[in-house]
C-alpha cells in the first residue's frame, strides 16, 4: 500500500512540475504551452498516448476558459484522478498568477523602450512558433478526410473575412460534426440494410 502511494505522489509531482514549467517558460496562452506540455507528457514521461493527448487538446480549446488549465484538468485526472487534476490546475496557475503580481507591482518601473522592447518582440516571434506548431499537431490528426476539411477551410473564412466571433464559429462547427456523423450513421444503415437484402 505504501508503495503505491510513493508511486502516486511521485506522479502527482511530475504533473505538477510539468503544468509548472509549461506555465512558466512559454508565453501567449495554452497554445503556446501545448507543445512542451506533449513532450513531456507523451515522450519524456509516457503518461498519455499521442491520440489521447491531442483529442484532450483540441477538446480544451473548445471548452470555455482556459486552454492549459482544461488540459491540464483533462490529463490530471486521466492520468491520477481528482488530485491529478489539482495538481497539474495548480502546476498551470501558479506561474501566471505570481507573474501578474510582479507586473502588476512593476508596470510603472519597467521601461517601454529599447532592450526590454527588443526582448518582448523576441517572446512574440517564438510564441507564434509555438502556437503554429500546436495548429500542425492538431491538424494532422484530426484533418484527414474532405469534411474536416471543409469545415477547416470555412471556419478560417468566417473568422478572417467576416471577422466571425470565434464562440460561434466553434458552436458552429461542432454542430455540424454532431449533424454531419447523425447523417453518415443513417447511410451506413441503410446501406447495410440493402446490402443484407
Amino acid at each position: 500500500m505504501k508503495l503505491r502511494d510513493n508511486a502516486k505522489l511521485h506522479m502527482l509531482i511530475k504533473l505538477f512540475w510539468v503544468f509548472f514549467k509549461a506555465g512558466t517558460f512559454t508565453f501567449s496562452g495554452g497554445l503556446a504551452m501545448l507543445p512542451l506540455i506533449q513532450k513531456d507528457v507523451i515522450d519524456k514521461y509516457e503518461m498519455l498516448d499521442k491520440e489521447t493527448f491531442l483529442e484532450y487538446a483540441a477538446l480544451s480549446q473548445t471548452l470555455p476558459g482556459v486552454i492549459s488549465l482544461n488540459c491540464g484538468v483533462f490529463v490530471g485526472t486521466k492520468v491520477a484522478g481528482p488530485a491529478g487534476a489539482f495538481a497539474a490546475g495548480l502546476g498551470t496557475i501558479l506561474p501566471a498568477f505570481a507573474a501578474m503580481l510582479a507586473v502588476a507591482m512593476l508596470l510603472e518601473r519597467i521601461p517601454k523602450t529599447g532592450v526590454i522592447q527588443n526582448i518582448f518582440a523576441g517572446v512574440r516571434s517564438a510564441s507564434a512558433a509555438l502556437i503554429l506548431y500546436s495548429a500542425i499537431s492538431l491538424a494532422g490528426k484530426n484533418l484527414k478526410k474532405f469534411f474536416p476539411l471543409l469545415l477547416l477551410a470555412i471556419s478560417f473564412a468566417a473568422v478572417l473575412f467576416f471577422n466571425a466571433n470565434a464562440f460561434f464559429v466553434i458552436i458552429g462547427a461542432a454542430l455540424a460534426g454532431y449533424l454531419y456523423k447523425v447523417v453518415s450513421g443513417r447511410r451506413a444503415k441503410a446501406n447495410k440494410t440493402e446490402g443484407g437484402k
